[in-house]
């Protein structure tokens, strides 16, 4: 559950002849797993929520929104740097203004993944539902704005995909519901397909250009440290399994290049997560962290979910801690990790929407 997505600091903003700040993304479509679900595994039976304290308990609203953390993700640091409202799927909340439809809409939903078993494990929505209700979105934005004018909006939306963590930990690490049909190696092409085959499929249905998150390492995850090491006094990373993480990346950074030369104008950028969290870990004073090897919330060693509840014990600073539950970051962390990101590859999303921002000044000017 641990795939970070940060996508609202590349709305780049110019200036219409009013003063109006207009974005060069006219949408955001948020696809992926638990750090990018604001809120819509409320709506469906599932037991992976976050809709109770003490997720959100430094939220600004001191409510628990559904996020997987103390507070803010790294999506809601960015929104708000630009001013852009992310809202949750309109099938799931049919309230939905038409302006909320033309910003910034999550179809996430936390404990999924690429492998369809992930998703029938947790009871979650699996990849492929919300594509569906992508399709679903594409429909009412149509009712909306007219043909013609929704697909341009597609074709120049920034879509973000964030996950595959989980199948690693649900369907081989913890759960050997694919080990016996793979060795990891080839679990990792089995994977590496199934999101080849979801990036083409948003390509069909007019997504040009996206950002894809790689794996963190694993292995450092509090869960993965218990299940590996049983005493408390005796926790490390497994560094096997980030051996394995690093190995995915770099299929994946292959796989993304090789796929952008197939599907003509589109615009596909790998994103390392890896780093900025490793960094955090192996020099925690730097970023003001005491604790990385376990979470806030109740022993810091298995609490994640529904385990971590308003009567699980936390710890007394939770901004000391690297992760706020047994699987996701703090919201410093989020912070830090999307200032990494931002540096990362903020040119070369700046270069290739040149050809946005021609189409946007024939709107303003």
């Amino acid at each position: 559950m641990l795939h970070l997505c940060f996508l609202f600091l590349f709305l780049l903003q110019i200036k219409g002849n009013n003063g109006e700040n207009i974005t060069m993304f006219p949408a955001i479509l948020i696809f992926g797993d638990s750090t990018v679900d604001t809120g819509n595994n409320n709506y469906i039976t599932t037991a992976v929520k976050a809709n109770h304290y003490p997720y959100g308990k430094d939220f600004p609203t001191h409510i628990p929104t559904g996020r997987f953390s103390n507070g803010r993700l790294s999506v809601d640091f960015l929104a708000s740097m630009v001013g852009v409202k992310q809202s949750v799927p309109p099938f799931l909340h049919p309230g939905l203004s038409a302006y909320e439809l033309l910003t910034g809409v999550s179809f996430a939903s936390a404990g999924t993944g690429y492998d369809t078993l992930t998703a029938a494990i947790t009871r979650v929505l699996p990849m492929s539902k919300q594509l569906d209700y992508f399709k679903s979105y594409s429909e009412r934005l149509k009712k909306i704005v007219g043909e013609k004018e929704a697909q341009r909006i597609i074709n120049h939306a920034l879509v973000s995909v964030s996950a595959g963590t989980n199948d690693f930990i649900f369907n081989f690490y913890d759960i050997p519901t694919r080990r016996a049909e793979f060795n990891i190696y080839n679990y990792q092409e089995y994977i590496l397909e199934r999101l080849h085959d979801f990036v083409k499929e948003l390509y069909i249905l007019g997504c040009r250009t996206m950002i894809i998150t790689g794996l963190p390492p694993i292995g450092c995850l509090p869960i993965q440290i218990t299940s590996k090491f049983k005493a408390q006094l005796d926790r490390q990373c497994v560094e096997q399994q980030n051996v394995e993480a690093r190995a995915y990346n770099k299929k994946l950074l292959e796989l993304l290049f090789r796929t952008q030369m197939s599907l003509k104008g589109s615009r596909i950028f790998y994103v390392d997560i890896y780093k900025p969290i490793i960094d955090m870990i192996r020099s925690p004073e730097t970023y003001g962290f005491s604790e990385t090897v376990k979470g806030c919330c109740g022993t810091g060693l298995l609490e994640a979910g529904p385990i971590c509840t308003p009567l699980t014990p936390l710890c007394e600073n939770s901004s000391e801690y690297l992760f706020f539950d047994s699987i996701h970051p703090s919201e410093k962390a989020y912070r830090y990790v999307t200032e990494c990101i931002v540096k990362q590859i903020l040119d070369k999303l700046s270069i290739c929407n040149k050809a946005n921002m021609s189409l946007i000044k024939e709107k303003v000017f």
